[in-house]
């Protein structure tokens, strides 16, 4: 059987790690916060393999490297997505 996923919106928010970083928006700020309960995030920037974002979900520890996106999902979950999944995935700019 063939399924159509249902448009939804939700927010994303890319994190590079650059001095031109966009600020990060408040839903990350609030898993900062959370870490290490289910919903939260770590900053890890003298990781040894390289700074990350580690994102504590249901499925267990996930983890951000620059350049990735993470997404707050539809219910109010957070978790990171490479670059080339999100531009498959996601049509930004349409809010």
């Amino acid at each position: 059987m063939l399924v159509t996923k249902r448009p939804v919106q939700v927010e994303a928010w890319q994190w590079n790690f650059s001095p031109e970083q966009e600020e990060s928006p408040s839903w990350m700020n609030d898993a900062l916060v959370k870490w290490p309960a289910i919903g939260g995030a770590a900053f890890e920037p003298d990781h040894p393999y390289g700074p990350r974002i580690v994102i504590a979900s249901l499925e267990g520890v996930m983890t951000a490297q620059p350049g990735d996106w993470i997404i707050k999902g539809v219910k109010g979950e957070i978790y990171p997505c490479k670059p080339d999944i999100f531009e498959q995935t996601y049509d930004a700019g349409n809010s």
